[in-house]
C-alpha cells in the first residue's frame, strides 16, 4: 500500500517499537547532531533489517540536508521511506524524546543544585564555550557578505548587545533583518 497519506506499506507495531527503541538510543548518543549517528543508522535500517536500500538510505539523508529546516529531517525521511507516517513518528519520536527528556531533567537538577561547586564550575567552563561558537559561527555565516562595511558594523553591535545588555537576542536578529530587508549592505 504506497498511498499519498500513508507511504510505503506500514511495518508491525513489534518493528515500529523497536525502530523508536533504536532511534532513541541514539539520540543519547548523537554529540554533535543526529548527523553523526547516520553509520548505525545505515548499519541497522539496510545491513541488518533491510528494510532500505543503499540509494534510499542516501537520497534519504541528501533530501533533507537539501531541504531548508532542521537537520534533523534526514530522520523523518527515514522513518517515511521505510514505513510511511508510522515510521516518520517512530523515528521522529525516538530521536527528540530521549535527549529532550534528559536535557530538561539536567537542566533542573541544575537549576536546583546551582550552589554546588561542580554545577558552577561547568556553567562558568561553558560560557566561553558557547561564546566562542557563536562568534565562529557568525564568521561563516557573514562570510559572502564580509565585503560590505556595514557588516562588520552590525556584527560588533549584535557581539556587544549580546555580551553588554540582558535584552532578548531577537532585538539584533530583527535589526539585521530591517538592516537586509532595506538593502542598506550592498
Amino acid at each position: 500500500m504506497h498511498t499519498l497519506l500513508w507511504g510505503p506499506d506500514l511495518l508491525a507495531a513489534a518493528d515500529l517499537w523497536a525502530m523508536f527503541l533504536h532511534f532513541g538510543l541514539l539520540s543519547l548518543l548523537a554529540v554533535g547532531g543526529a548527523i553523526t549517528t547516520t553509520p548505525e543508522m545505515h548499519r541497522w535500517l539496510v545491513a541488518e533489517r533491510g528494510w532500505m536500500s543503499d540509494a534510499q538510505f542516501t537520497a534519504s539523508v541528501a533530501l533533507a540536508q537539501a531541504a531548508p529546516g532542521p537537520n534533523l529531517l534526514f530522520v523523518a525521511v527515514m522513518g517515511w521511506n521505510v514505513a510511511g507516517l508510522m515510521g516518520v513518528l517512530a523515528t521522529l519520536s525516538g530521536s527528540l524524546l530521549p535527549s529532550t527528556v534528559l536535557a530538561l531533567t539536567v537542566t533542573r537538577w541544575g537549576a536546583r543544585n546551582q550552589q554546588h561547586l561542580g554545577v558552577r564550575a561547568f556553567k562558568a567552563g561553558l560560557a566561553p564555550v558557547t561564546i566562542g561558537l557563536l562568534l565562529s559561527t557568525g564568521w561563516v555565516l557573514t562570510e559572502p557578505l564580509r565585503a560590505y562595511p556595514a557588516t562588520a558594523l552590525l556584527v560588533a553591535v549584535a557581539v556587544g548587545f549580546m555580551l553588554f545588555t540582558p535584552l532578548s537576542p531577537l532585538w539584533p536578529i530583527a535589526i539585521g533583518a530591517v538592516v537586509g530587508a532595506l538593502g542598506w549592505l550592498g
